[in-house]
């Protein structure tokens, strides 16, 4: 208080100055007045920013011991939940990551799989093909060079022919000791050419007294004669040759006719096979006895 008498009274002396300089009256009480706001003015920041701070720590020191215990524990308790919170987020977002990843890992694998289902069938058909064309160039080989040698053998008949006719002949003739063996020599070469065509599978057509074969023989004339089943060859004008089941040359017969039908070929197995059946038969019977 004995401040503000001062300020008061020096208020008092400057505005009974001013009055003198001015003829102007202050009055006293407005001069307090002034100084008062003046003075609350430079002192309401100061107590208004220190309130709050004041009240919680008069409400601190009127906080018993419990609260104080209570409100550690809800704040310990906040804190937790904002951790668990927070770890409870970073969890659910790697188990979505991992989810993700497993998924293009099975979209991967499942892409890998079907890439190699479709490389084992690829390679199947590639290994199928290949045996194929293995196969196929292996037969064709093999009927090339059948072809090749059916070619020279058919090139070589009319030689083999021309030999066996000259033989015939000089057989037919009287020779001295000299030509015979030449004639001998003759059919030696015969004999080596008869061997060489077995050794490739040629094998001689020469179906007298046979019957006539339309798929193996070619009839150049028909011969009566009674004495013979009808359609048997009678004469060979010339020799045929097969070359495994390939017939080279059609052996030229002449065919019989006028004669007595030639019996079935197959009434004998005919006859085995009733037989055999009567056999099958008979046995349970002499088994029971």
């Amino acid at each position: 208080m004995p401040a503000r008498n001062a300020r008061t009274e020096a208020a008092a002396a400057a505005a009974s100055a001013d009055s003198e300089e001015k003829d102007v009256k202050i009055p006293v009480e407005a001069a307090d007045e002034a100084t008062d706001a003046a003075q609350t003015n430079e002192d309401v920041k100061p107590e208004a920013d220190g309130a709050q701070t004041v009240e919680q720590a008069e409400k601190e020191q009127t906080m018993t011991e419990e609260e104080m215990v209570e409100a550690a524990i809800r704040a310990g308790e906040e804190a937790a939940d904002n951790d668990f919170k927070l770890k409870c987020e970073q969890a659910e977002q790697k188990l979505a990551d991992a989810q993700r990843e497993l998924a293009e890992a099975k979209e991967a694998k499942e892409a890998a799989e079907s890439r190699a289902h479709d490389a084992v069938d690829r390679m199947a058909r590639l290994q199928a093909d290949w045996e194929n064309f293995r196969r196929r160039t292996a037969q064709e080989r093999l009927a090339e060079q059948s072809r090749a040698t059916e070619k020279l053998v058919t090139a070589l008949l009319p030689v083999l022919d021309d030999m066996e006719r000259a033989i015939d002949h000089a057989r037919s003739q009287e020779m001295d000791e000299a030509f015979s063996q030449f004639v001998d020599g003759v059919e030696a070469v015969h004999t080596k050419m008869l061997d060489v065509f077995s050794h490739e599978g040629v094998e001689a057509i020469d179906p007298k007294g046979e019957p006539f074969n339309p798929l193996e023989h070619q009839a150049v004339g028909r011969v009566e004669d009674a004495d013979q089943y009808d359609e048997t060859v009678n004469d060979v004008y010339q020799k045929g040759y097969r070359m495994a089941d390939r017939v080279l040359r059609s052996a030229m017969v002449t065919v019989t006719y006028g004669g007595a039908k030639r019996p079935a070929e197959d009434a004998e197995p005919k006859d085995a096979a009733e037989d055999a059946d009567a056999s099958a038969e008979d046995a349970p019977e002499a088994t029971e006895a």
